[in-house]
């Protein structure tokens, strides 16, 4: 990974079990905000997590409902419930990770996500951050910022960095660690959180930390 990074205050934007170059960033850095007040944007991992399957990498959205005539705070944009998204996620991520070395005792921690009706999406994805910060034991306070800032004085600007069709310094320079489905597909980086733990467990966090 990329050496001696360090940040002092970051701005991130809301993500859906966030890519590992997300959670980096957090133990990197010494105070943590997210974003809640931009307008929302789509296809970004806001609402999307990218897993890896029999097939390939996989995305998965979480539905959300948008107004169709004007822009919508992140804060204001909810889930859409009309398909069973949540159970259709949790299949996949049971067949990619039933053989994972600690999804058995793990998936019991995210059962909530795929049975629970969040109303709101940042509420949903800010559940799941404190979730998984806990399994890593990574104690870091997350705020969630009062107004929108345009331009930042003191935090790292992270909102647009992290992203699922682009990379970022954070993510350069993973390395490698055993994957469901090594044998198949060459080592892909940057994956959910959901494929760190699930293949780490607790050696995620040295993980994270440079020391694995």
């Amino acid at each position: 990974m990329e050496q001696n990074l360090q940040f002092g205050q970051i701005l991130l934007s809301t993500a859906c079990f966030p890519p590992i170059s997300y959670l980096k960033s957090i133990l990197c850095s010494n105070q943590v905000f997210i974003e809640q007040f931009e307008n929302y944007i789509k296809q970004t991992y806001r609402n999307r997590y990218i897993i890896l399957a029999a097939n390939g990498t996989m995305s998965l959205s979480i539905p959300v409902i948008l107004a169709t005539t004007k822009k919508i705070k992140v804060k204001d944009v909810r889930i859409d419930y009309d398909t069973n998204w949540q159970k259709q996620h949790f299949k996949s991520i049971e067949s990619a990770y039933r053989s994972a070395p600690f999804f058995e005792y793990l998936i019991d921690d995210f059962n909530l996500f795929f049975n629970k009706k969040f109303a709101f999406l940042i509420d949903f994805n800010i559940s799941v951050l404190q979730i998984v910060l806990d399994i890593l034991e990574i104690d870091k306070k997350i705020e969630l910022t009062t107004d929108f800032e345009k331009i930042l004085n003191q935090k790292q600007d992270l909102r647009n960095v992290i992203h699922p069709k682009k990379g970022n310094i954070i993510s350069e320079n993973f390395k490698i660690y055993p994957q469901v489905f090594a044998d198949k597909f060459a080592f892909q980086k940057d994956l959910s959180c959901l494929d760190l733990i699930f293949n780490l467990g607790s050696e995620s966090y040295s993980y994270l930390s440079d020391k694995y």
